[in-house]
């Protein structure tokens, strides 16, 4: 029998490592591992060197590595740090253009910088200023995954969101997107794999179809 592949699993901003637990795959032919987020050393730590950081979780040669949302971004920062069998973004971007203009007029004006995180700790309020009063429903159910509310994190990690400078897709990357995903809508997104009537928290209520994508796919890599 050939070994399993190793699956790593990063979530999305703030969120803890359980939005996965719904995900099935084959025991005998995959090993599924998760990686929580660390806190910057500071403000100043670069994307880059955050991601090597998170790198240092990893055990196996060749990897395939999935993440969500941030957690997207986060993989292929990574990725050029290590050899990896393939990339899966879940509700996620593959570029900076691929960031809706809510987001960009956000990061311009650095409007962000003018409210407090401690504003950010609380969900109701993160959702509303990040994502717009359409999608708090939603986040409700959210709400049990998202554990990571340490203040430095969050102000790091919502800088690096709006300012993510990737501007050339990398390579091995498969992108699977919902067509209803409000945060990033998918009108922005450069040929995805679509899931229809997926938001941006599918990975939850739509793991099903979102781990037949993977398996189909991984199985021809």
């Amino acid at each position: 029998m050939t070994d399993k592949i190793p699956l790593y699993f990063v979530p999305g901003l703030a969120a803890s490592t359980k939005i996965f637990e719904y995900l099935q795959f084959d025991t005998d032919k995959y090993q599924v591992f998760t990686i929580d987020w660390i806190v910057p050393l500071s403000q100043e730590e670069t994307i880059e060197d955050y991601a090597k950081r998170m790198c240092a979780f990893i055990t196996h040669e060749n990897p395939v590595l999935l993440g969500v949302s941030f957690g997207g971004i986060m993989i292929q920062e990574m990725s050029k740090h290590l050899k990896t069998r393939a990339l899966f973004l879940i509700s996620s971007v593959k570029t900076s253009q691929e960031l809706p203009k809510r987001l960009k007029v956000i990061q311009k004006t650095k409007a962000y910088k003018l409210f407090p995180v401690k504003a950010f700790q609380n969900l109701d309020q993160f959702s509303k200023f990040f994502f717009g009063d359409f999608i708090q429903t939603r986040m409700k159910l959210y709400e049990n995954y998202m554990t990571m509310k340490d203040e430095e994190y969050l102000t790091w990690a919502i800088h690096h969101v709006l300012n993510w400078k990737q501007k050339k897709q990398l390579e091995n990357i498969t992108q699977i997107h919902g067509t209803d995903d409000y945060v990033f809508p998918i009108k922005h997104i450069e040929n995805p794999i679509k899931v229809k009537g997926g938001t941006h928290i599918m990975i939850i209520n739509k793991a099903k179809t979102i781990s037949n994508i993977i398996d189909k796919k991984l199985s021809i890599v």
